[in-house]
């Protein structure tokens, strides 16, 4: 669906590029976390899937179409919402109606599931919203488009708990076998129930790109601490570790523990990952 090729890309020209021949493939019919540290560059990268920033080198298209050309066709199929930003001072019916159109997949009944989803008011006014509540407006919009492409930066910020647990449901119940949804995150304990890829970035170098299947049929984490553990982690019940899958057991993955361990071995990880 969406592909990155050798992209270069650097805010300064004079500095060091945060992307240098960074390549990645997003397939149709996935959640795929984008994972990385602070300024690791997961916001530039979804703005350069969104097209709305020019590489220095390289492309992302979108089903073979550049997405830096704005065509019609890849604006309708893609939609962002950016970890910040401003709704015009209109109800929620006006911003609906003049948006909407641009979106010919756009459903007025799906807007309406994910609002009852949310506990949110469809007759709301989109003045003075707190930052939680324009999140939920723009998330409900996104889904509600029929884009093909959902890019999600932060999505959970500025949620409460019980807002959390609404976005994992109307993700789940988004899906379908062709539409893809990245969300950027560092807040993975929000989102990983809901994933079935993750990729982990660290500027121009892809650490992990792997479904979730692969992940729990190679990694193993829990309690039980071994010689040969990727990574332990100290919790006032004990430590936890994340391991090599040597019994073919698998075990619920922990987001946290499987980031720190791809940070801190990668080359362990790119080992065990690219083994048959």
């Amino acid at each position: 669906m969406l592909q990155v090729q050798n992209l270069t890309f650097g805010y300064s020209r004079k500095g060091q590029p945060l992307f240098s021949d960074f390549s990645l493939n997003l397939k149709p019919g996935c959640v795929c976390g984008l994972l990385g540290k602070n300024g690791a560059g997961k916001s530039t990268l979804i703005y350069l899937m969104a097209g709305l920033l020019t590489p220095d080198g390289g492309c992302v298209t979108m089903r073979g179409v550049d997405v830096r050309k704005r065509q019609p066709s890849t604006l309708s199929d893609v939609f962002i919402v950016p970890e910040e930003y401003e709704l015009p001072p209109v109800s929620l019916e006006r911003y609906v109606s003049m948006n909407a159109p641009f979106y010919p997949r756009f459903s007025h009944d799906e807007m309406s599931r994910y609002l009852s989803i949310f506990e949110m008011d469809p007759r709301l006014s989109l003045k003075s919203l707190s930052m939680g509540q324009r999140k939920k407006v723009l998330i409900c919009f996104a889904l509600a488009t029929g884009a093909s492409l959902l890019l999600l930066d932060e999505p959970t910020n500025g949620l409460d708990i019980p807002s959390k647990s609404q976005f994992r449901k109307a993700i789940a119940q988004c899906m379908t076998p062709d539409r893809s949804i990245v969300i950027s995150t560092h807040q993975v304990r929000d989102i990983d129930t809901i994933l079935d890829h993750v990729v982990i970035v660290d500027h121009s170098n892809v650490l992990l790109d792997a479904s979730v299947g692969e992940i729990a049929r190679r990694l193993t984490f829990g309690t039980n601490v071994r010689p040969d553990a990727l990574y332990v982690h100290s919790t006032p019940m004990g430590p936890v570790s994340v391991s090599p899958n040597t019994d073919g057991q698998e075990t619920p993955i922990d987001m946290e523990l499987l980031f720190n361990a791809t940070l801190m071995q990668h080359e362990r990880m790119k080992e065990l990952f690219t083994r048959k």
